[in-house]
Order: C-alpha cells, then structure tokens, then sequence
C-alpha cells in the first residue's frame, strides 16, 4: 500500500515528466527559431526558454523537500521510477558526475549542428575546473552516506523493526521510531540535491544561450527515453 507521500510524489512526478516533455519541445521549437532570426531578440529568447526548463528541475527538488520531510524513506526507494530508472538512480536521483560524461558524449560525436562540439579550450579547462569540484562533493556526500549506514548498522534489530501502527480515519499509518537516522538521511538527500543544482548552474553558466538549449535538451531527453524504456520494460514483462 503506498503512503500518503508516495501518493501525492507519485502524482506530480507522472505530470512533471509531461511537463519536461513539453519544455523539450519548446527548446527545440527555440534552436530552431535560434537560425531564423538574427541580432539580440534570438539570444534573450533562448535564455528565456532555458529559464523556464532551470526553473522546472528547481520546482522539481522544492516539491521533494517539502516531502521528504515528512518521508524520506520514500525517496530512497521510489516507486515512481522503474527498475531501469532505479539502476541509474544515485542517491535518489541521478549522479552530478554523469552530466560531464553526458556533454563529452554529445561534444565527441561531432555533429555538425551542435554548437557544444565548438567548445573552446577555456571552455574546457571551466568545465573540468568545475568536474573536479563536484568529484569532491560527491565523495563528501557518500562519505557522510556510510556514517549513516554505520548508525542504522548500530542500531539494535529491536529499534529497527519497532514500527508504531495507528488508524486515522480509516487509514493506516506507521512510524519508524528511529527520528534521528531519519533526519540524517534526509540531511544526506539535500546535500546531494544542492550538488546536482550546482552542477547544472556551473556547467549553463560556462555555455552560450545556444549550447545550454543543447545541452538541456540532451539531458531531458536521456530522463525521458530512460523511462520509457524502463515502462516499456515493465509491460514486456507483465
């Protein structure tokens, strides 16, 4: 049966994705005006249309908070997300590091009409400034990760299986009796969150209006194929 926030996280996510789906297509439709239009107008519309997809991925994590605080259990296994999805799934989402590896995927194939295979050198040396960087935070935040496996471990087996059952109105609900793990877990959860904003806010800052449409687009369509795939999956299966 899920929880109330399962319920409620599993419903905005379902519209999110739509959501981001929309904003691909309005990225596209932008890059496409982008070589239609020339002087200043192009630029401030592509910048327009990357605000709107920055402020989808901040509404995204703002919405996770506020429930998480009421169950963060449920984020760290979601049920929102397919078996596939889970298995790229870092510290309940995806893992800053993969965003590096994602942009060298699109700049090395060489496409011609993608303006990130014309990254500069200070471009580069920016963005691996900024890749060894985030490195150090991700193995800050899986250190601190194994503290809090080590004091769930601690923990006595009684503790941990001690679940207070109650009704109300007609609907069951269990407490884990464990409020300290619960409140380091979620301590790990937005730290691991803020590094991933971060990551995406160092790399838009180093790109032009065109490459961060690019660049946006491709890490929106990898979020939306993933899950298809994992659907798609789950219904070959069943």
């Amino acid at each position: 049966m899920k929880t109330k926030v399962e319920e409620r996280f599993f419903e905005f996510f379902e519209k999110w994705m739509c959501q981001l789906d929309e904003y691909l297509q309005h990225l596209q439709r932008a890059f496409e005006d982008y070589r239609a239009k020339t002087g200043c107008e192009r630029e401030q519309e592509l910048q327009a249309s990357v605000s709107k997809v920055t402020q989808h991925y901040k509404d995204y994590y703002t919405i996770k908070w506020a429930l998480a605080h009421e169950d963060v259990l449920a984020f760290f296994c979601p049920i929102w997300i397919s078996p596939l999805e889970n298995v790229y799934s870092w510290v309940t989402r995806w893992k800053p590091l993969a965003v590096f590896k994602l942009g060298n995927s699109i700049r090395t194939n060489d496409v011609p009409s993608l303006s990130l295979v014309e990254l500069t050198q200070e471009h580069m040396r920016k963005i691996e400034t900024l890749r060894v960087k985030i490195r150090l935070e991700e193995e800050k935040v899986e250190r601190e990760m194994e503290r809090q496996q080590v004091v769930i471990v601690d923990r006595k087996m009684v503790e941990l299986v001690r679940l207070v059952v109650r009704v109300k109105n007609g609907e069951e609900v269990r407490q884990v009796a464990l409020k300290g793990v619960m409140a380091g877990l979620e301590k790990v959860m937005k730290a691991v969150d803020c590094v991933r904003l971060r990551t995406l806010k160092g790399v838009l800052d180093v790109l032009s209006p065109l490459q961060c449409v690019e660049f946006l687009a491709g890490i929106g369509i990898l979020q939306i194929l993933l899950r298809q795939w994992g659907k798609k999956k789950i219904c070959t299966i069943n």
